[in-house]
């Protein structure tokens, strides 16, 4: 039972009763309203930690079948829909994604791409910050899962480097040195990269999901061509934002080229596998970018590349069925989208929508717009998931704007960024923040300061700059 708080899990259950014996108002059928409870459950689980998202999730498919919400009357055609998440081509790109990730780690590549940055930028802290988040820009397209990015790759480097230079977690005094400047710098990096790349982070698939039930069509390449210039403006300013704001007392670090070269030096030459794995990395990247033009869509890329990886042993099925994380996303994912998919269905979330609607239903779109997103932006305080934030506002708020005459590929792919990029916020804002507030070298209070600041000037460059960049692009 330790995976499992009683108490929440009995705070849960009890919320889901309330809502449950609440009669449906009006405007909304019974069984809507009844899957509605299940679902706000689940996210409230989810939230409170009640149990692990996996078991949450599977919960709700339990309860779901069991009740016949999604299909009252015929028992079969209620577990085959509450099953129906399962095979949805989004949910297998991400799953098969994570695969496709475990090569990088792997194979040592990127380790290896990390250290090359550092060799190139890393004379100064303010260079090695950009060596380190260049790496992660690198990374994101194949690497979804932000968490592994970031903790697997790029943290173990960066603290190696800061302990390298005498900036050690359990000297405090130390830590201004320069452990807490990359630490910092890291994650806000991790976050600005998944925010430009459809495949940068799991919630990304699931925002193209929801976009795509309300009509709204969104590629593997309209997404990075939509985040690539205000990503590319955050790279450079953000750092630069956080060395005014909370400098690192070593300013040169000479020495990190070097230590760098060494560790290169220590890999060796490039093996055959980390050739195999660079190659099919470019195959996804080709196909993600002009497969449409080819009718290959983006999960059949990734079953090309993942088919590639283990035809060439770069990775085995061993590997594919240990990769925990893949297989724990592909589920609570499924069954997230399946609610979410299955409410939009039903009508509950046009009937949401309008009721917000009514409520700034006098605003023109050029003022609800900002308002929607600065909504979105700062309630992920009260949320420990980016992806149970996605799945409870995505779609309603997406539905609400376009209501209003908001552009609808502007607001869909405003909101996919803030997915990731309203990380920054908490130090329990998204999967990789946990890893980096571990290594000790912020203290809570600057966190939360930091994350504040960092986080209003990467809502300004990516509504203005991103906002202008999709009016050339034609998205509005």
């Amino acid at each position: 039972m330790k995976e499992i708080n009683i108490k929440n899990v009995a705070i849960t259950f009890v919320v889901a009763l309330i809502i449950w014996f609440i009669p449906a108002p009006e405007g909304v059928a019974q069984n809507a309203w009844h899957l509605f409870a299940i679902f706000a459950a689940t996210i409230l689980g989810i939230i409170l930690k009640a149990a692990p998202m996996g078991t949450m999730c599977m919960m709700a498919i339990g309860f779901t079948a069991l009740t016949q919400v999604v299909a009252p009357g015929d028992a079969g055609k209620s577990i085959t829909k509450a099953l129906s998440g399962f095979g949805d081509k989004v949910i297998w790109l991400i799953g098969i994604s994570f695969f496709i990730a475990r090569g990088f780690i792997k194979t040592g590549l990127g380790n290896r791409i990390a250290f090359l940055f550092i060799r190139v930028f890393g004379k100064s802290s303010l260079g090695l910050a950009y060596g380190l988040g260049l790496a992660d820009v690198c990374l994101a397209p194949a690497i979804p899962s932000n968490t592994a990015r970031g903790g697997g790759i790029i943290y173990p480097i960066m603290k190696s480097m800061a302990i390298s230079f005498d900036s050690v977690p359990e000297k405090p005094e130390t830590h201004r040195k320069l452990g807490s400047f990359l630490t910092l710098n890291s994650y806000y990096m991790n976050l600005i990269a998944s925010s430009m790349f459809l495949t940068g982070t799991a919630s990304n698939p699931m925002c193209q999901k929801f976009a795509a039930n309300l009509g709204i069509d969104i590629t593997w390449m309209s997404w990075a061509a939509a985040g690539f210039v205000p990503g590319l403006v955050a790279f450079f300013v953000v750092p630069l934002v956080l060395y005014k704001l909370y400098p690192p007392e070593l300013k040169k670090t000479g020495d990190a080229p070097k230590m760098a070269a060494q560790k290169l030096k220590e890999m060796g030459p490039i093996s055959k596998n980390e050739w195999l794995m660079l190659l099919a990395f470019f195959i996804l990247l080709f196909l993600w970018i002009f497969g449409g033009a080819l009718s290959i869509d983006a999960t059949t890329t990734a079953f090309i590349g993942l088919t590639l990886l283990l035809l060439t042993s770069v990775l085995t099925w061993e590997d594919v069925k240990s990769e925990k994380g893949a297989w724990d996303t592909i589920v609570w994912f499924a069954v997230l989208v399946m609610m979410a998919s299955s409410l939009n269905e039903l009508g509950f979330i046009g009937w949401f929508s309008n009721l917000i609607k009514i409520q700034i239903g006098g605003l023109s779109w050029q003022v609800a717009f900002p308002v929607i997103i600065v909504v979105y932006f700062f309630s992920h305080y009260i949320f420990a998931s980016a992806t149970a934030h996605v799945a409870a506002m995505y779609a309603a708020l997406l539905g609400v704007g376009v209501s209003l005459g908001i552009p609808p590929m502007l607001l869909a792919m405003m909101l996919g960024f803030m997915g990731s990029i309203y990380g920054v916020l908490t130090h329990y804002g998204h999967g990789p923040a946990p890893v980096f507030f571990g290594s000790g070298y912020v203290d809570l209070k600057v966190w939360w300061l930091r994350g504040l600041e960092i986080g209003i000037v990467l809502l300004i460059i990516y509504m203005v700059v991103g906002g202008l960049w999709m009016k050339v692009l034609g998205y509005y």
